[in-house]
């Protein structure tokens, strides 16, 4: 007879959409081998990658392996990213309808292995098995991701490819990467060397292309898609600092901005720097094939513009109310440019009527401002600070580290986050992409204080745009157990003095 503890599935994060335990296990070993029908190879890759380390196994391919890894486009109902695995004492079957659905299933598989299984060395005397158990998984959102600031603070290469497959580990799927600022440019343009030379020294350094195309590699691997924001045409004092012809007082030279908060200085509207934006995200777009590219947009103030005999020029010119309506003109050019090379432009909204119709929105400053903008036919991917900002304290404590002055925001508070609540519309709804949790880095020296404030809290983003239930007594419960993963991940639970002033760490 099975005991109740056979049955048992060690706690997963995100929960399932739905998940029966079954008696029995099922153990990998050296005999191990994989099935792979056309358009899984890639998830088989994966797999083989993911626990090659810690368990040695080699899982080769073979037609007769108990290890099933198929593609079967006839599975509508799993969507582009849903998966069904089913778990038996004498094998395994991974099926989804995409082969994204298969690698967020391979991430299941390294939930329900042992602990161990998610180091990156080899370890002895562990039962590789996994509980026998029918998991079909369907994600609520397609969005689901995590905005990450190396402008401001710059993270080395080899940490953001490390941060990338802890977002998989959580089945999040976007990596907002937010590469230049007043701080510091990050990103690499041919055709404007300085840009990196001048003004990607502050706060650390800059990437190279062929770093930048590799972490991209990686991230699709994983099913994760790097979205890059290049700001404009307000943040962008470290672009001026290369190229000062570009602002609004060519004469005036300045140093990149050392210090936080929303700097006055701002991109010029005249022909040049406007074919300055569109050389650099064409190379942005060769780099990073994602399908949404981010302009920011946000927080320009127009006090050069209201003084600057070209702007002004410029606004009598077009026909405009007067320079503040610069940065809608502004945007529309850009986003426009996205737009006929086939991108969809990404834009930071304070209203959720500030941009043009065709841009996808976050709204920040209040979730009311995605409904807004949802009227307006807006795609939306929600990223309200009071329940997304991970630069916010999570607790507090006295022990808490340093943060962005403002309100906690704690675990809760990021799993009671609703990106298309109940009270919105069927229409407006269906215009929610999903949601993002935003870790701007002005008080992130290291990336071990990084990693401190995105976990667990991107843990609980992971769990409301996944399934959505936001059981906050159900969550708490596993994630107890999913802690030991962290743990052994190596993420802190807590910071060492060194780890929060400055120490790199990770």
């Amino acid at each position: 007879m099975r005991t109740l503890r056979a049955l048992r599935t060690p706690p997963l994060v995100p929960e399932p959409t739905q998940l029966t335990p079954l008696p029995g296990r099922f153990a990998f070993d050296e005999t191990t081998a994989l099935r792979v029908s056309p358009g899984a190879h890639g998830a088989a890759e994966l797999l083989r990658t993911l626990l090659g380390p810690a368990t040695g196994l080699r899982l080769p391919e073979r037609p007769d392996g108990p290890v099933v890894l198929a593609v079967d486009p006839a599975l509508t109902g799993l969507g582009d990213e849903g998966y069904g695995l089913t778990v038996g004492e004498h094998g395994v079957l991974l099926r989804a309808a995409t082969p994204r659905g298969l690698l967020a299933g391979v991430q299941t598989l390294r939930q329900l292995l042992p602990v161990e299984a998610l180091l990156d060395h080899p370890v002895a005397g562990v039962e590789w098995s996994v509980p026998c158990v029918q998991i079909t998984d369907v994600p609520r959102f397609s969005w689901r991701g995590t905005m990450l600031d190396v402008s401001r603070t710059f993270r080395s290469i080899d940490f953001l490819r490390r941060y990338v497959d802890l977002l998989a580990l959580h089945k999040l799927n976007v990596l907002h990467l937010h590469l230049t600022d007043d701080q510091g440019w990050r990103m690499p343009v041919a055709a404007h060397p300085r840009l990196t030379e001048i003004a990607g020294h502050p706060h650390g350094g800059a990437y190279t292309r062929a770093e930048l195309a590799a972490l991209v590699r990686h991230a699709a691997e994983r099913g994760i898609t790097v979205v890059p924001e290049i700001e404009m045409p307000g943040h962008v004092r470290a672009a001026l600092a290369a190229y000062p012809s570009l602002g609004n007082r060519p004469d005036r030279r300045l140093p990149v901005w050392d210090r936080w908060g929303v700097c006055d200085t701002v991109l010029g509207v005249h022909d040049e720097a406007l074919d300055f934006c569109r050389d650099v995200l064409d190379e942005v777009m060769d780099v990073f094939p994602s399908p949404y590219v981010h302009i920011g947009g946000e927080e320009c103030p127009t006090t050069e513009w209201q003084t600057s005999p070209v702007a002004l020029r410029r606004v009598a010119d077009e026909g405009l109310d007067g320079p503040d309506a610069l940065h809608g003109w502004f945007m529309e050019r850009i986003g426009g440019h996205l737009l006929a090379a086939g991108r969809r432009p990404l834009g930071w909204t304070e209203t959720g009527a500030d941009l043009p119709p065709y841009f996808t929105v976050m709204p920040w400053r209040d979730s009311a401002h995605g409904r807004t903008a949802a009227r307006r036919g807006h795609e939306v991917v929600m990223a309200p600070h009071r329940s997304t900002y991970l630069d916010y304290p999570q607790s507090a404590s006295p022990d808490e580290p340093p943060g962005q002055p403002g309100a906690v925001v704690d675990l809760r508070t990021v799993l009671r986050t609703d990106p298309a609540p109940a009270h919105w519309s069927p229409e407006e709804s269906a215009r929610v992409l999903g949601t993002q949790a935003q870790l701007w880095t002005e008080y992130v020296p290291t990336g071990a204080h990084a990693e401190y404030l995105a976990f667990p809290r991107l843990c609980a983003l992971a769990e409301t745009a996944w399934t959505g239930r936001r059981d906050w007594p159900g969550f708490q419960a596993r994630l107890r157990h999913h802690r030991t993963r962290l743990d052994t991940l190596r993420v802190p639970r807590r910071l060492s003095p060194t780890s929060a002033q400055g120490e790199e760490t990770s």
